[in-house]
């Protein structure tokens, strides 16, 4: 493995990768996995509030997630692209450069009351965030001892779980009105007074998608001042040197990049849908089941950090499988449970989920060597069951009545590809003809 430092034409021995000199590296790695765990778990309470906001029903409501991960979709190649072009530092500075526009069209999309606009606010963020990704986690998994990728890609992840409790209090804080007007109430205001409400809950997003978009520009000149190692992956085996589809005939890739399509698919329902499960199975109000998501924040950065911990002991695919079994009861439960506790399972499942992300992708990469980035970008990629699910979820819950427990069998078949994966999947096997 070699390392660039400044220029691609100033190779550095690999002992350069040792000690104090990734630190501060691994450090602004770490805070791109903090920003967009706040893209995304502000997902969670922009999906209920939009659609108090538009008018929406279930369905409609989940094309904020469509938005978003059919950004990460359509991006995934060209991330791809400008990755092996321009490399992990500057594909980063475009990413978060994206990222800091679609914040900032925020502003104009609220003062226009237009779902649309919202929406393409959204996919532009994604876009940025889609290279962020394809470009930070394999960084993150190659700075420093192979032996540590799985520890040092789920330690940068737990901060992604940090922001799923930060994300969804800031917009509990400053998005949430607590107010929310029954058909009947909204039929018996004046055209005026509606559209006076509608655009007044509208407006609350400006504010914490205005930081955002100032936070995201800062880091990108922090990137940009910078001096960061550029790795490149030198395999002993024969490779593709790096190509896009002759990456699929590693078989494990192959299954990682399913395992990844229904994990995203399954985390993004529950968080879509929890407060609208807080309110209508636990009967708390608006705001409390905000407040709630934020707790199930805590429980997905505590798996995150005690999952990494575990990983010390017991093998990465064991502890998906396990992981993956206990989401899965749990959301059984959640289906036909009553009452609170029902929330509590959300809480559960969140634990469980926190480690199947990145151990899917660190799993899915192992031993590709100069395939490493390209298939980085088909598990980017796969994030497009975050687009698809939900909205499938959305569906099931319109259909059913509005009865939101009966959405959440989605998710259930998701874990069990989850469980497969960390049982059998994941086995490197010899290569596809």
């Amino acid at each position: 493995m070699q390392v660039n430092t400044g220029t691609a034409e100033q190779p550095v021995a690999e002992s350069s990768l040792k000690g104090k000199t990734l630190l501060l590296p691994f450090i602004l790695i770490c805070s791109l996995f903090f920003l967009w765990g706040m893209v995304h778990n502000l997902d969670g309470i922009l999906i209920p509030h939009l659609k108090k906001a538009c008018q929406l029903n279930n369905r409609q409501s989940t094309l904020v997630d469509t938005a978003v991960y059919l950004a990460y979709f359509l991006m995934a190649i060209p991330a791809g692209i400008l990755l092996k072009k321009f490399g992990y530092k500057n594909s980063i500075i475009m990413g978060l450069t994206l990222a800091t526009i679609g914040a900032a069209l925020f502003i104009p999309a609220a003062n226009a009351l237009t779902y649309l606009g919202f929406l393409g606010s959204l996919f532009i963020i994604g876009c940025g965030i889609a290279i962020l990704e394809t470009a930070a986690n394999p960084y993150s998994a190659l700075l420093g001892d192979p032996a540590g990728a799985n520890t040092r890609i789920n330690l940068a992840a737990g901060f992604n779980g940090v922001a799923a409790f930060v994300g969804p209090l800031v917009g509990t804080i400053f998005i949430l009105s607590g107010k929310d007007m029954t058909p009947e109430q909204m039929s018996k205001m004046a055209p005026t007074e509606r559209s006076a409400y509608l655009l007044h809950e509208a407006s609350s997003v400006k504010m914490p998608y205005g930081v955002l978009a100032g936070v995201l520009a800062l880091v990108a000149i922090l990137f940009f001042v910078t001096k960061l190692p550029e790795i490149k992956n030198v395999s002993k085996e024969e490779t593709t040197g790096g190509s896009f589809f002759g990456t699929l005939r590693h078989m494990h890739l192959r299954w990682a990049v399913v395992a990844q399509f229904f994990y995203v698919g399954a985390q993004t329902c529950v968080t879509s849908f929890f407060i609208k499960m807080s309110i209508q199975g636990g009967h708390f109000d608006e705001k409390t089941a905000g407040y709630y998501l934020s707790i199930y924040g805590v429980f997905f950065v505590g798996g995150r950090f005690v999952g990494t911990a575990i990983m010390q002991f017991v093998k990465a695919p064991k502890l998906l499988a396990i992981y993956g079994i206990l989401a899965a009861i749990l959301c059984a439960i959640a289906i036909v449970g009553k009452g609170a506790y029902v929330v509590y399972c959300l809480w559960g499942i969140g634990f469980f989920m926190s480690i199947m992300f990145p151990t899917i992708f660190g799993l899915g990469i192992d031993g590709l060597g100069d395939d490493t980035k390209p298939a980085s970008s088909w598990l980017i990629m796969s994030i497009v069951g975050g687009a698809i699910l939900p909205y499938i979820m959305g569906t099931v819950i319109d259909i059913n009545h509005d009865r939101i427990q009966s959405g959440y069998i989605i998710p259930l078949l998701c874990f069990l590809v989850v469980i497969y994966y960390g049982i059998s999947g994941y086995k490197i096997k010899k290569h596809l003809a």
